[in-house]
């Protein structure tokens, strides 16, 4: 009866030239023509890349406070949100050490930086990198632990730091569920802002293709196809290293929940060709709470997992990371033994934190890790500086991959994953409102989610509030996050 229900529903098929992610693809394939053919203009495009980037950034930190606030708010049971929370953050520390270790053997294997008898004192920063390095000089590895908190109430939304939004949203979220009715009308107000944020979203989400546009053909006109070739290479092992890492661990990790990761990866084509758009994941992040959450992830998971993977669970810049950090040992000439890579693996664990969502971040926590050791030379990121732009997307959509599989294996692990219409939904079925299709397999009835009916009495027509497609009514076009209309 399921099926019938869900064939009777679908809506026509958009055809593809309607589709979001068409329009992206063709945008970022325009962008590399004209940063080709013309630099200059190419990168006269920057402003158009960096409107579009900016102004999603502007909507990250309002849609992790909500989301993070909505979904604790609406638990029944708090322990469950930190068993949750603690399961999140080992998953995430083991994700991230794999990671490390699949760059360290990559770049162990190959050494690609031999032979190059760099000589690091002759090395001189200058412009951009020199003040990552200055800033990564600065940092300790206990820096992410102190600066979770933050001094001020609209600090962080100002200054985008992630880390600190999640920190005050968790606060926040833990005092509207302790104080039950009292605070029901707050509960209320959190989703219906929240829908407010992200229709807000869906309209900024039409730009895509210009902000997509934009960013590659400002890339490709600045640094030019001639550096790509300089240190093609490491950036070539870099990607290998990266896919085996998806289709190897992430694979396996989908196959374990008797899920495929390559029908996971065409869920997601709009999210990824956003990312690789743009350089970064932040735009793909709405989309991908989402996608998750229509397959089958409850939305208190989706809302604790996501948001935190963000900052915590990042696999793409830990292969980059230590590839990077042995392959500049080995450009100068810096011998490491294997304790030695171990005690970098170790520092790194901490520094990678340390600059989540910060600008040149990869950089930053780079430097950070050298400086720590001492042994490597940090000037030596001087190196590697010219190919990062063309690495970033790598890292963007690795992290954005970890974070997927993540949330499908905390759920899991939760036993409130519906594995059977995560399949689905991979498949690319129209599939109801996960409110309408009933509990996800093996969640108990009384699962421990609490909406504000259960606390006020009324929800007042309000829809799920994490969802960006809104209920169609009184003649309001379906937007969606992922297509055009």
């Amino acid at each position: 009866m399921g099926h019938n229900v869900d064939n009777a529903v679908r809506p026509a098929r958009r055809p593809w030239y309607r589709q979001l992610y068409f329009w992206v693809l063709l945008a970022i394939v325009v962008g590399i023509v004209l940063g080709w053919l013309s630099p200059k203009a190419g990168e006269a495009m920057q402003p158009i890349g960096t409107t579009f980037v900016n102004a999603m950034k502007m909507l990250i930190g309002p849609i992790v406070f909500l989301t993070i606030v909505g979904g604790i708010a609406s638990v029944a049971d708090l322990k469950r949100v930190g068993i949750t929370g603690l399961k999140a953050l080992t998953y995430f520390q083991v994700g991230t050490i794999l990671a490390m270790t699949a760059g360290l053997v990559a770049i162990n294997v190959f050494r690609l930086g031999d032979g190059l008898n760099i000589d690091a004192s002759k090395i001189q920063a200058s412009g951009t990198a020199a003040q990552y390095i200055s800033a990564g000089k600065g940092e300790n590895w206990w820096d992410f632990l102190v600066n979770i908190i933050p001094t001020s109430v609209v600090g962080p939304f100002v200054q985008g730091d992630i880390l600190q939004i999640i920190f005050m949203a968790v606060l926040v979220g833990i005092a509207v569920n302790a104080l039950g009715k009292v605070a029901a009308p707050v509960l209320v107000a959190v989703e219906r802002l929240t829908k407010v944020v992200f229709k807000v979203l869906n309209f900024v989400m039409k730009a895509a293709p210009l902000g997509a546009f934009g960013a590659m053909a400002f890339a490709v006109g600045k640094y030019g196809v001639s550096s790509l070739t300089s240190l093609g290479w490491l950036i070539l092992l870099f990607y290998a290293t990266s896919i085996v890492f998806v289709v190897v661990v992430l694979g396996g990790v989908m196959a374990f929940l008797r899920l495929n990761i390559f029908s996971m990866l065409r869920h997601f084509k709009e999210e990824l060709l956003l990312i690789v758009g743009t350089s970064t994941a932040e735009p793909a992040l709405p989309g991908l709470m989402r996608k998750l959450e229509q397959a089958g992830v409850k939305k208190e998971t989706v809302g604790l997992v996501v948001p935190t993977g963000y900052s915590f669970n990042l696999d793409g810049a830990a292969i980059y990371l230590s590839l990077a950090a042995v392959y500049i040992a080995q450009a100068t000439n810096t011998h490491l033994s294997i304790g030695q890579q171990l005690g970098l693996l170790a520092v790194m664990l901490l520094t990678s934190k340390g600059a989540a969502g910060v600008a040149g971040g990869g950089f930053i926590a780079l430097t950070a890790t050298l400086s720590t050791l001492g042994t490597i030379p940090a000037a030596g990121i001087m190196l590697i500086f010219g190919i990062d732009k063309f690495m970033s997307e790598c890292r963007a959509l690795v992290n954005f991959c970890g974070n997927a599989v993540a949330t499908l294996f905390i759920a899991w692990w939760d036993k409130s994953l519906d594995d059977d219409r995560a399949r689905r939904a991979f498949r690319g079925e129209h599939l109801p409102p996960l409110d309408a299709a009933g509990p996800a397999r093996g969640a108990a009835a009384h699962d421990g989610e609490r909406s504000p009916s259960a606390v006020s009495g009324t929800r007042d027509g309000v829809e799920d509030a994490g969802r960006l497609e809104p209920v169609a009514a009184a003649g309001e076009s379906d937007l969606r996050a992922g297509a055009l209309r």
